[in-house]
């Protein structure tokens, strides 16, 4: 991608189709379970945000995509992200291992209790 995009949707039109497919339905998980999230491009990467913070960002490079949901919320999924490439703030995952929608919705519950308790 060679200019930043402005928009989620701008961002994600530029990528290999299976990328955005897989992207889009980690987007649509996020949205269905936590509705009222704002859309925006941050640090260069989608953004979706709850009451005013990040809530989770991802983003697709050659070789595999990331999600992220928290520091928080990976050290305390760190079990059943074993079989995952993490850092302190990422997820890594490709097209032969996605990760499953049941993980998202844990992943997402759990920053979102941490913003909800007004975290920092």
């Amino acid at each position: 991608m060679g200019e930043k995009a402005k928009s989620v949707e701008e961002y994600l039109n530029a990528l290999d189709h299976a990328y955005r497919a897989e992207l889009d339905r980690i987007r649509a998980l996020v949205t269905q379970l936590v509705p009222d999230t704002e859309e925006t491009i941050s640090y260069g990467m989608p953004t979706l945000k709850y009451r005013n913070r990040a809530l989770v960002y991802f983003t697709a490079s050659k070789k595999h995509m990331s999600f992220y949901p928290s520091s928080w919320a990976i050290e305390e999924l760190k079990d059943q992200l074993k079989d995952y490439k993490t850092t302190e703030h990422s997820i890594q995952f490709t097209l032969d291992k996605t990760l499953p929608g049941r993980l998202v919705a844990d992943l997402v519950r759990v920053h979102m209790r941490e913003i909800d308790a007004n975290r920092q």
